[in-house]
């Protein structure tokens, strides 16, 4: 295996909760692993279930399950690490340096010890006298190692076997009574191992160093990553509108080049029947001066008498003198067509940014449910907890403290306590409903008053086709056609509470600079059923993302 090939293995398994190798690896729904019980634990201190790694927020908790393929991946990739561990280690105790004889001529054995007070390394051969002689049995021998000078004392040319602790340097057994004799000892495996306990946790400390960075390098891809998809669906809604707009501009230009073309046409053709009309008169015209000449030359004077009376006076003409051409007045006609498309691009804009504005909300979709332990007794709510609608017949339920007593309200299973949330309703066909969010400690017995100071922001539609935003004091809406479609979305930081025409893409009313404290819930009311006039069900539908 590679150096490159076992990081990037050892980055896929590395969890960055514990930054150790993943235990029951689990999978959350935004697609990243960490071990079972530190995502667990991790939630368990946390108020939101929220991902440690790209910040999504899940409003309810997810149920984890352990990923096989991952976890077998893990495994795996353990048994490779431990093998490569024990190869390692033969491999370097097999390439340690062989050291030379230093009395060997000619080619050198492999010494067999070091006599640190000799200073030399000696192969079997040469080490006998050392073994055997009395004089030389007193010597120190070690295992081979170089450099033996480096081994001893530069003052007293004595092996290096004590650490001095005051000084912080290694000594050997006269300076530890000459030049270091009030000093602190230790023996050199003794220091030496303290040391290595040392490096053990600077290893690990480094280590742990590594891992938060690589973690770090993660958020930052995940950011670049959102901020990239984030930019090009901007750029592709700006394509759109900025499309858009300038279809309407060459449409505005379009119309009035045409306009002016036929109003020069209608002129021309004006001015061409007068043209025609007057040629007419001409050749007529031309043809009695040439019948007067001709009977003015003529000899005949019966036939002079007799055709006199005839041509004596011209043909009868039109009288031409007030016929005008007028041309068409172009002035203003370039302004009235810019007022024009400006209405038209304000209109078409606000449209546009209306649609693109709806889309953005919808990206922070929460998958709403009803709660049957809030829900009014005479509420019929659908298994899948999607739909709510009024029954005459009141249900034996127990009076909980969550439950609506007195109206006919019920609220969604999920809350928000920071964040952003949106949700769609379905009203088609329904007479009167109420619509909106409130917050967790509003009244659910007796009378309630739906206003903001109580804890509920909703609109109301009643009454024929009269719409209402409980406001303090409420505010009648004045809308162009009934939406058959809600969306409620709420930004908790910013205070915001908005409602949309899904299908027209447009705002029906913003409660702004609102203080929310508590968490709030989904609020619906689909109201009595008048006689079966409103037993239309409000429905919560999934957002389609494609206005």
């Amino acid at each position: 295996m590679s150096a490159a090939s076992c990081l990037r293995s050892e980055d896929q398994f590395l969890c960055s909760i514990c930054l150790d190798v993943f235990t029951d690896p689990v999978s959350t729904p935004c697609g990243h692993n960490f071990c079972k019980n530190c995502i667990n634990q991790h939630w368990d201190i946390n108020d939101r279930c929220q991902c440690p790694l790209c910040n999504k927020v899940f409003y309810i908790r997810p149920e984890l399950h352990i990923n096989t393929l991952l976890s077998g991946m893990v495994a795996e990739y353990r048994h490779e690490v431990q093998h490569k561990a024990s190869s390692s280690s033969s491999d370097q105790q097999a390439a340690k340096p062989e050291v030379p004889c230093d009395v060997c001529t000619g080619t050198k054995l492999k010494a067999l010890k070091s006599c640190l007070v000799c200073l030399v390394s000696y192969c079997e051969t040469h080490l006998e006298p050392h073994l055997t002689m009395s004089g030389l049995k007193r010597h120190q021998l070690i295992e081979p190692v170089d450099n033996l000078e480096g081994r001893m004392c530069m003052t007293h040319n004595k092996p290096l076997e004590l650490f001095c602790k005051t000084d912080q340097t290694c000594v050997c057994m006269l300076c530890s009574v000459l030049d270091h004799r009030t000093h602190e000892f230790v023996p050199l495996k003794e220091e030496g191992e303290g040391k290595k306990a040392e490096l053990g946790k600077t290893q690990a400390e480094i280590q742990k160093m590594i891992q938060k960075r690589r973690v770090k390098i993660e958020e930052l891809k995940e950011s670049v990553r959102i901020s990239k998809a984030a930019a090009d669906r901007e750029k592709a809604e700006g394509l759109q509108v900025f499309t858009a707009l300038m279809d309407s501009v060459e449409r505005g230009l379009a119309q009035l080049m045409k306009e002016i073309e036929e109003q020069q046409e209608s002129t021309e053709k004006q001015a061409e029947g007068f043209i025609k009309e007057l040629e007419q008169e001409i050749y007529k015209l031309m043809k009695r001066s040439t019948e007067v000449e001709q009977l003015s030359h003529s000899e005949d004077h019966l036939h002079l008498l007799q055709s006199f009376s005839s041509l004596k006076a011209a043909p009868p003409t039109k009288d031409w003198t007030e016929v005008r051409v007028r041309p068409p007045s172009h002035e203003g006609i370039v302004v009235r067509a810019v007022a024009q498309l400006e209405d038209t691009l304000s209109e078409h804009m606000k449209k546009l940014l209306a649609e693109a504005e709806l889309k953005r909300v919808q990206q922070f979709e929460v998958d709403v449910t009803l709660d049957p332990h809030t829900a009014h007794p005479a509420l019929i709510l659908s298994d899948d907890g999607k739909q709510v609608s009024h029954s005459d017949v009141k249900k034996n339920l127990p009076d909980n403290p969550e439950r609506f007593s007195t109206y006919v309200n019920v609220l969604g299973k999920q809350s928000l306590s920071s964040g952003r949330f949106y949700f769609e309703v379905q009203v088609k066909g329904k007479t009167d409903w109420t619509l909106g969010v409130a917050r967790e400690s509003i009244n659910r017995k007796g009378d309630i008053i739906r206003s903001p100071n109580d804890g509920f922001w909703t609109i109301w539609f009643g009454n024929g086709n009269e719409y209402k935003a409980f406001a303090e004091p409420p505010v009648h809406l004045s809308l162009e056609s009934g939406p058959e479609k809600v969306g409620v979305f709420v930004d908790y930081e910013e205070g915001l509470v908005s409602f949309y025409d899904v299908d027209a893409a447009a705002l029906i009313y913003s409660f702004t600079g609102c203080s929310f404290t508590e968490k709030l819930y989904p609020f619906f009311c689909p109201c009595n059923n008048d006689g079966g006039k409103n037993s239309a069900p409000l429905i919560i539908c999934p957002v389609n993302q494609t206005v």
